[in-house]
């Protein structure tokens, strides 16, 4: 059953939502942790090639977060405003849309995906392991698409624990089949990274055929997942028009990745692995705040929908207070316990020390990071995304310039490039923050409950 997001203590159902997304996208990032663990063993270019092959990863969030974050702004809104003809309406066109980037995803994975892990990789080895571990791991990629728009609509409804449950157990289905696949525990048969990434597709297999089964059951307004209707022009526009800057900013972070990996080629596969190992474990630290903000999204757009403006000034006060006491904890953690962090991850002590320094020094900007991504969120709960792809693209254009210069210098150490990422995360935070307080002020100026019928139309 869906939940009435415009009612109650705006803080509690933030930290509710946030604490089972939370959850669900600990599950999610442990399908990589757990890639990573076993094919540690396997040696610095397995994890090299792991952490390349996962460059890929973002350019196809990036494709499913124009669905997820056009379609759930809209569902959220038109909940709100009670307006179910155009929420069921949204949701069909999402899916028609997710369908046709999985094809899309499997053609242009299979076809270029090797030619453009060997244009990053340092060395052939490197290179080698990576298309291995992609081409196993690309129909996961592919099921991000129906089960991200499935996932997005019930979160637009504030349906978060069944999906949680589906994640939890994809996770462990994936923790079994990993050695089985990567090590060949009891069959004989070691895949490598081919079998880390067939592992994941496996269980992402059955995570999708769960949120299928699931997505009826949990709520009232939206049934039969897979029934598609006709292409509607004006809803597509609309889903891809919300959605498109997130995608954006998405794209972005693909280059950004691309640049950190061909900046520090010369620094030898250790550096591209210790990179790999430390953005992954640094993914799985941002968790709490990502799920704060992913809990921003519904929360202000149903408040939005339905023309309470104070509420939605609330929601954000309150997620970027409990956002920035997290994140605080966490830099603690980082600044302290790094080498901890990374240890399960790599034997090779060159590795994580490179994985380590990284992660003491990004940390410094988490609490910014914290802020960035609650500014996300409440763009995409007012329907207008394209202040953080500003906001992105400052950050790559300034991360770039100076990584490229530094890349020339004979002086420059790994660490230079560290520094440097985590100042142009503070640009991106002063961005983000001067547009949220402008959007807030545009948006929200005037607003009242509006008509059910005229909850999508504008």
């Amino acid at each position: 059953m869906q939940h009435d997001l415009t009612q109650g203590s705006i803080s509690r159902r933030l930290i509710g939502m946030a604490a089972f997304i939370g959850l669900g996208l600990l599950f999610q990032t442990l399908y990589f942790l757990i890639d990573l663990y076993f094919v540690a063993g396997v040696g610095p270019d397995a994890i090299a090639g792991v952490g390349l092959a996962g460059v890929v990863f973002f350019l196809v969030m990036a494709a499913a977060q124009m669905v997820a974050v056009g379609s759930l702004s809209l569902i959220a809104r038109g909940i709100g405003a009670k307006d179910f003809t155009q929420v069921d309406g949204v949701y069909r066109q999402s899916m028609l849309i997710s369908l046709g980037l999985s094809a899309l995803t499997l053609i242009g994975g299979y076809g270029f995906g090797g030619m453009a892990i060997g244009a990053f990789a340092a060395d052939p080895e490197t290179a080698r392991q990576g298309t291995a571990y992609l081409y196993g791991f690309l129909p996961a990629l592919a099921l991000m698409f129906p089960t991200g728009a499935i996932g997005a609509a019930l979160r637009a409804a504030g349906v978060v624990r069944p999906t949680m449950l589906i994640q939890s157990g994809t996770v462990l289905l994936n923790a079994v089949l990993a050695p089985v696949l990567i090590a060949g525990w009891g069959s004989g048969l070691p895949l490598g990274t081919f079998g880390a990434g067939l592992a994941s597709s496996l269980a992402a297999l059955a995570g999708f055929v769960g949120s299928v089964w699931v997505f009826g059951r949990a709520q009232t307004l939206m049934s039969e997942p897979l029934r598609l209707a006709r292409p509607d022009r004006a809803v597509l526009s609309r889903i891809v028009g919300i959605g498109l800057p997130s995608a954006a900013e998405f794209v972005l972070m693909f280059f950004t990745m691309g640049v950190v990996y061909a900046v520090i080629r010369n620094f030898g596969s250790e550096a591209q692995a210790g990179f790999g190992v430390g953005s992954r474990v640094m993914q799985s630290v941002f968790l709490p705040a990502m799920a704060v903000s992913f809990a921003v999204a519904p929360v202000a757009g149903q408040n939005f929908g339905a023309g309470l403006p104070d509420r939605v000034r609330r929601t954000v006060r309150d997620a970027a207070i409990i956002s920035c006491g997290l994140m605080l904890v966490l830099t603690l953690i980082c600044q302290w316990e790094a080498g901890w962090l990374v240890a399960p991850f790599t034997p090779d002590p060159a590795v994580a020390e490179v994985a380590s320094t990284y992660l003491r020094i990004v940390s410094l900007n988490f609490i910014a990071t914290g802020l960035i991504f609650i500014a996300s969120g409440t763009f995409q709960a007012l329907g207008d995304t394209r202040p953080a792809l500003v906001g992105s693209a400052l950050r790559l254009l300034a991360f770039a310039g100076g990584a490229f210069w530094l890349s020339a210098q004979s002086w420059t150490r790994l660490e230079h490039f560290w520094w440097l990422s985590a100042s142009a995360g503070l640009l991106q935070c002063l961005v983000a923050l001067f547009f949220l307080r402008r959007q807030l002020r545009l948006k929200l100026a005037g607003l009242v409950p509006p008509r059910p019928a005229a909850a999508l139309a504008g």
